[in-house]
């Protein structure tokens, strides 16, 4: 379990004091915050995946670590997607060990932060390990470890730091003064990156491992990585390895002798970069050696003050808050090619494609967590978009560094699910800042202008998707209604025209509160006409729910009698969006969303009614639970006073949340509502939206969004 002193926390929240200092060794700097003073086990909710900071991040060679401290029966490691896993193994005598299943005592986090986690351990009774590390760059990562002899004799001891990969390493050459080895690794691109010519990838990676003193030796194996492991620990006078054409584990052999009460610090630094590089590698990893780690601490420490601190029911929910501030600055990337700001990629380790090509509005979303640990970097996040922003209006699907993702289709450019304005607002009222208002203000007129003037093909002032228009909806696969009925821009879409009316109430704030009082009427007046409009053209008063209707004739039939009554998690954004009556927000909550055979799921409201035929609880937009969704569905449940049903909701999506972070240590994409599942990719950004939930959820019978 988590042991967090109660007494320190209290003084940490009051600020009356600080906590006591961490004992003697690589920690004695880090006092005070949260995150610097753990405690966390294998069995504790806490994220472990690490990437380099915000200030020295890049796109094109980005390597990053998942610490797999909770696999008791595998190495204690930092794995990367591609680049390799990165492990210490010991030898005492005969006795060797790497596993924690094998420790005298089990890692313990004892501190982490987006690019760096301390813990310690005890590989044998007497041999204390406390070891920090960091992912200082893209292409740079440290381990520095602090061992100390806690006996009452004198210990022996060999310390071997290893790489290994199952596809080997090649062009592997150890220096001849035993402090570093070279060697070479391939990183193929996926599908969707060789597809996108405009998208750079660098496929032939160099490296060097380096550790701070001259090693014993420094051996290469050829073998599978746990006959290779084991040949590490046989081998009692190791032999040198001069250059091999390949090796599946590199080990760095170091002999140690510890007295009664010595401790021992070796540091140990990875690099990697582009075979052809002109940044010199070897230098800036030897650079490393003399890096102030505890200055490194104190920035994030600095960086973190800022984040809304709680007094949390549980550890668990505790761990989950912060973890999720983790991912979201982790996902953050500085400017670079056509972003003149930073911006964030959707997940970043494991790299993929598609998750790594840039910004869109619905994954912005979570920068309404965000701007509560970096608000100058969640504004210009947003300024990614005002910056390549048409001068139609026109905002691209996707945003990126490398990337104008405008998917022409069907006669038309694509865009995103117009939450634009609604984030812009929510941030400025979080940071007060009137220049960025008033450039959002203006940047969010343009873009309400364009979809008014390209999403009504029948003028009859409701908008439909357009372009790919699976893509410009969200729900980009398995929709019941476009695999079943047809393609989305041939309905009005209600949760589209809900975004519309939550997009001119923004701006109708926006305007007043920079005094442009005809504006702020003008787009008040633009929001009751179209809520009127949903209310009365979406809504089915048989079933009591909003359903997609007919472009044409506004029926609920298109090729069948109502083939487009399919109940969908659309159909209850318009209480996020404040566009349905009261009566009809009664309906929808007590009748379906609180019904457990549709919606209301052991872990939340799923993306499709459970009792359609086509829901799948481990699909893809046909069943599984969107951490975003469920911000809106509890956002809109306080809107209509139903604040018990939100607080449940709450529980219920967090409950699966943070199962996951203590089996598998991460924040996934989407999670069953039925089950401990959770799929597709990990680091995804906006589950970290579960932060904002948890702010929003402690301002008890707030104001209602929705109101003017």
């Amino acid at each position: 379990m988590l042991l967090v002193d109660a007494s320190a926390w209290a003084q940490e929240v009051t600020g009356e004091d600080v906590p006591p200092p961490l004992p003697d060794g690589i920690f004695e700097q880090a006092t005070g915050p949260y995150l610097s003073n753990l405690s966390a086990t294998d069995e504790d909710a806490l994220f472990t995946t690490y990437a380099a900071p915000l200030r020295r991040s890049e796109y094109i060679v980005d390597e990053g670590y998942q610490f797999k401290f909770y696999e008791a029966k595998k190495g204690l490691r930092f794995v990367s997607d591609y680049g390799g896993d990165y492990g210490v193994a010991f030898r005492r005598g005969n006795d060797g060990r790497y596993r924690p299943a094998d420790f005298s005592r089990k890692p313990v986090v004892t501190l982490s932060y987006s690019d760096m986690v301390g813990f310690r351990y005890r590989p044998y009774e007497h041999v204390q390990v406390e070891s920090f590390f960091q992912v200082y760059s893209s292409r740079q990562a440290l381990q520095h470890l602090s061992i100390t002899n806690t006996g009452s004799e004198t210990i022996s001891l060999r310390v071997m730091p290893y790489l290994q990969r199952s596809t080997p390493f090649s062009q592997v050459v150890s220096d001849a003064d035993r402090r570093y080895v070279t060697f070479r690794h391939r990183q193929e691109p996926d599908g969707w990156t060789k597809r996108k010519s405009s998208v750079p990838h660098v496929t032939e990676r160099q490296n060097v491992f380096r550790i701070s003193e001259p090693a014993e030796a420094i051996a290469h194996y050829q073998q599978g990585v746990e006959s290779a492991l084991q040949k590490v620990f046989s081998v009692k006078e190791p032999e040198h390895t001069s250059q091999s054409d390949s090796a599946r584990v590199v080990a760095l052999h170091t002999a140690l002798r510890l007295p009664p009460g010595a401790t021992k610090q070796l540091r140990i630094v990875r690099g990697v970069a582009g075979a052809n590089s002109d940044q010199p590698l070897r230098s800036t990893n030897q650079d490393l050696m003399a890096y102030d780690v505890s200055q490194a601490i104190r920035s994030n420490e600095a960086l973190y003050r800022s984040v809304p601190r709680f007094d949390f029911e549980d550890d668990d929910r505790r761990l989950m808050y912060w973890s999720a501030f983790n991912l979201l600055r982790q996902n953050m990337l500085p400017p670079e090619g056509k972003t003149s700001y930073n911006y964030y990629v959707y997940s970043r380790e494991p790299t993929w494609g598609w998750g790594h090509a840039g910004q869109v509005f619905h994954e912005s979303l979570s920068m309404l967590a965000y701007v509560s640990l970096d608000a100058q970097s969640a504004l210009n996040s947003q300024r990614v978009y005002m910056e390549r922003q048409w001068q139609n209006g026109y905002v691209e699907y996707r945003a990126g560094p490398y990337l104008d993702a405008t998917n022409f289709t069907r006669g038309s450019f694509t865009s995103s699910a117009p939450w634009y304005s609604y984030e812009n607002w929510k941030l400025y009222q979080s940071t007060g800042n009137r220049t960025f208002l008033r450039d959002a203000y203006q940047s969010g007129k343009n873009f309400y202008t364009w979809w008014i003037n390209n999403r009504d093909q029948d003028d009859d002032g409701l908008v439909e998707w357009g372009g790919h228009a699976v893509l410009e909806s969200v729900r980009d696969a398995n929709v019941a209604l476009w695999h079943d009925v047809g393609w989305p821009s041939n309905f009005e879409a209600p949760e589209l025209n809900s975004m519309l009316v939550k997009e001119a109430r923004a701006l109708a704030k926006m305007a007043k509160a920079l005094g442009d009082s005809t504006g702020a009427k003008r787009w008040r007046r633009e929001a009751q006409t179209r809520t009127e409009a949903i209310q009365e053209t979406f809504w089915d008063s048989e079933t009591g729910f909003f359903y997609y209707v007919d472009r044409d004739d506004h029926n609920f039939s298109y090729d069948e009698k109502n083939d487009l009554k399919r109940r969908e998690i659309t159909g209850f954004i318009p209480l996020w969006a404040g566009t349905a009556t009261d009566a009809q927000a009664e309906r929808l909550v007590e009748e379906h969303l609180t019904d457990s055979t549709e919606f209301w799921r052991p872990y939340g409201v799923p993306s499709l009614s459970a009792s359609d035929s086509y829901y799948d609880p481990q699909g893809y937009w046909n069943g599984p639970v969107w951490v975003e969704w469920q911000f809106l569905l509890v956002r809109g449940l306080q809107n209509y006073g139903y604040h018990a049903e939100a607080d449940e909701l709450a529980d219920r999506v967090f409950e699966n949340v943070i199962h996951h972070l203590k089996t598998s240590h991460t924040f996934w994409e989407f999670y069953s509502p039925d089950a401990h599942w959770a799929g597709h990719h990990q680091t995804y950004i906006w589950t970290g939206l579960v932060a904002r939930m948890l702010m929003d959820l402690r301002q008890a019978r707030s104001v209602p969004e929705s109101a003017p």
